[in-house]
């Protein structure tokens, strides 16, 4: 499979791990089932995925089916709203 790691094609088997260094960023192109996390042991970090727009409830895919947000007890008005709960506010 291959991978863009800040900006440099890269060919990694199926299923292996990679292991980003502070400051590095992964490219991967859609439809690839893959997971992230911070490594325990190696301090605090910030790890996050950002993608492009995309219908939510149409476009995501897992490999094991689960909720795609929590539920979530609403005791104050929205500020902003996600693109699937729109219908909930818009007559």
């Amino acid at each position: 499979m291959t991978v863009t790691l800040d900006g440099c094609r890269q060919t990694h088997a199926a299923g292996s791990r990679l292991r980003l260094a502070p400051g590095e960023s992964i490219c991967l192109t859609p439809g690839i089932y893959h997971s992230f996390w911070g490594e325990e042991g190696f301090g605090d970090v910030l790890v996050g995925e950002v993608s492009t727009v995309n219908d939510d409830d149409n476009d995501n895919r897992f490999l094991t089916p689960l909720s795609r947000f929590g539920q979530i007890t609403e005791d104050q008005p929205p500020q902003w709203l996600l693109c699937n709960e729109y219908s909930r506010f818009i007559d």
